[in-house]
């Protein structure tokens, strides 16, 4: 068995791995999620799995494996760099709607992004006749002058949905998902990197499988926010919540912890005159004013969504003093909120606070803090 045989059969194992790879993940989200963002999702996995695909076969006519002619190399090359633009495309306008980007709501601004897709194609069509961007001399495959701007096609949407998601890190409006944009940001540094070593050397066969595990990472963090995060305030759920209390009550001689209850006040009658989307907005602001006040904090917080209108702060705090700022914090930073969104109704919150001793039980700290958080109601 002569050397290029062996590199088309480790070429091919190592692309058929990828295409397990994403092909699991791509069956394990299907009927998940109908929502828009996840169609775009599962629209790049079916293009990426016609890049690994198109690419492996690529490889396998070249070698001579596959015994097919100059006309279906040069076909499956176009496939190959077709699918590249089309999985970049929807790439980004999953990342966008992640991020609430205005735009991927219309239609014809996303037809209007879409035309690099449609330049890759026409391109693609005018190689056919010309040899632009790749073509055969002599049965070998040769690259044309302007291969070079099929990457630049492609990976102009990726970075572009990266660098958004880079920027929206150090924007104040972005806390909320600070987590999830980091992921996004670095999501095409492993793929970027071995793309552009396998451009220099076409011989390593890296892409692919670089792609593969930046796309499981993504699915894995998914799967980590459905179980553990709030998809409305992206704050911990009430699972997270128990999970914390287990670790932060472990150690016998820890910093003394309080549990903060809150909750809003006259909460059905902004559902009911204003309805229920101004009523989420009023909990995402509540879960950002939470945030803003605990950034000060130099010992360890969680804040999680307890249910409905309730939040609940664990805190660790050396003296009762601390805890009374960080309720000076959370009014002050919720009113700012508040008359900064226009809201057209006051919006305010009632705390209760109870301070965790060993053994207590999360659930009996809990009904402590409601019953103090009921009584500031009725004051």
């Amino acid at each position: 068995m002569d050397l290029q045989t062996l590199y088309a059969i480790l070429y091919l194992e190592i692309n058929l791995v990828a295409v397990l790879l994403v092909g699991f993940i791509r069956f394990k989200t299907l009927g998940i999620s109908r929502m828009v963002s996840q169609r775009n999702f599962s629209l790049a996995i079916d293009a990426q799995i016609v890049f690994f695909l198109s690419d492996t076969a690529a490889v396998l006519i070249s070698c001579g494996m596959l015994p097919l002619g100059g006309a279906a190399l040069l076909a499956a090359k176009s496939l190959y760099f077709f699918s590249t633009a089309l999985m970049c495309f929807f790439w980004f306008i999953y990342f966008e709607h992640l991020q609430g980007s205005a735009f991927v709501g219309n239609r014809r601004t996303v037809l209007l992004c879409s035309c690099l897709v449609w330049a890759m194609g026409l391109l693609l069509v005018v190689n056919c006749f010309t040899g632009i961007l790749f073509r055969l001399e002599d049965g070998v495959y040769r690259r044309g002058p302007l291969f070079a701007v099929q990457y630049l096609l492609s990976y102009v949407y990726v970075f572009a949905a990266c660098g958004h998601a880079l920027v929206g890190l150090f924007r104040k409006k972005h806390l909320a998902q600070r987590r999830l944009l980091l992921w996004l940001a670095l999501f095409p540094i492993a793929p970027a990197g071995a793309g552009i070593l396998q451009f220099i050397y076409p011989q390593l066969p890296v892409a692919c499988v670089a792609l593969a595990f930046a796309t499981l990472m993504l699915y894995q963090n998914w799967l980590d926010d459905m179980i553990s995060v709030d998809p409305l305030t992206r704050l911990n759920n009430r699972k997270q919540l128990a999970h914390q209390y287990e670790q932060l009550t472990r150690h016998e001689d820890a910093v003394p912890l309080y549990l903060l209850l809150i909750d809003a006040n006259k909460f059905k009658s902004i559902n009911d005159t204003c309805g229920h989307l101004q009523g989420d907005a009023a909990l995402e602001r509540i879960a950002e004013a939470l945030r803003l006040a605990c950034r000060e904090l130099r010992r360890r917080y969680n804040i999680a969504r307890y249910g409905g209108d309730e939040f609940v702060i664990l805190v660790q705090a050396e003296q009762a003093q601390e805890i009374r700022a960080l309720r000076g914090r959370i009014d002050a930073h919720l009113a700012r909120l508040n008359a900064a969104a226009h809201a057209p109704y006051d919006l305010t919150v009632s705390v209760g606070t109870a301070r965790a001793e060993r053994g207590k039980a999360l659930k009996a700290l809990i009904a402590e803090a409601d019953r103090a958080m009921y009584a500031e109601k009725k004051r």
